[in-house]
């Protein structure tokens, strides 16, 4: 049910999910810093990420426009802007997770440089608020992450909360770097980022603050809490760059 009413709860608003999709979108992908980075002189490279091939075309029927959902495109979007030299350094890290037996696939699967989404490339994990976690091995300047949580079918993954930390347990100098659980479902706070549709582009996610500077931390935490299809959660690959922190 709590499905339905996330996608029909503001059917009226067509229009409306436009303009915030718009608004929401720039926010997205450029509130944290990349302009304010270009300001103070650093060069700047677009950021390559090398995407899947599309499961599937054309926008998602099943899925109603709404305030709190990015109005889909399936346009190129535009390049995050971004210091040269930034690595993956989630490649083959170690992950852990609130659900450690998935129903389906390994956690290992998260970090394996396999993103093409199809059968056998993706862990699901079960029902309800779930995390996964990923440990860089050191602590590191983090410009932005990646994720695909699957992509076989345009779905909307609820309460897509993203946390760094030094703290390996999540108790101390957490940085949220998005948050788009714009009910407090999940009892982490109200976040002002927009739910999106999945697709092989996934989602890209610029942790820079306002004035242009990486987010700093060892850990990284991802937490979902079911999606449109169902109640479980998946994760196909999360790619966190930047660089060990100096």
């Amino acid at each position: 049910m709590r499905c339905g009413l996330r996608i029909a709860i503001v059917r009226w608003g067509l229009w409306l999910g436009g303009v915030w999709g718009g608004i929401f979108a720039w926010g997205t992908n450029g509130m944290f810093g990349a302009e304010s980075a270009g300001a103070s002189g650093e060069q700047l490279v677009p950021l390559e990420i090398k995407l899947p091939r599309p499961l599937f075309q054309g926008t998602p029927k099943h899925i109603k426009p709404a305030p709190t959902l990015e109005k889909y495109t399936d346009k190129p979007r535009p390049p995050l802007m971004v210091p040269p030299g930034l690595k993956n350094l989630a490649l083959h890290k170690k992950v852990t997770s609130s659900d450690p037996e998935p129903i389906v696939g390994e956690l290992s699967m998260v970090t394996d440089g396999d993103k093409e989404g199809s059968d056998g490339s993706f862990v699901e994990l079960g029902p309800g608020k779930q995390w996964v976690q990923i440990d860089l091995e050191q602590q590191a300047d983090i410009y932005a992450i990646q994720l695909w949580h699957y992509h076989a079918e345009g779905r909307v993954y609820q309460d897509v909360i993203i946390q760094v930390s030094d703290d390996p347990e999540f108790k101390t100098g957490v940085i949220t770097v998005f948050n788009n659980d714009f009910d407090n479902s999940s009892k982490m706070g109200v976040g002002k980022h927009l739910e999106y549709i999945e697709d092989y582009r996934g989602k890209l996610i610029d942790t820079r603050d306002e004035k242009g500077r990486p987010v700093r931390g060892r850990y990284v935490r991802l937490y979902s809490n079911g999606n449109t299809s169902n109640d479980l959660n998946h994760y196909v690959e999360v790619e966190v760059y930047g660089k060990p922190a100096s």
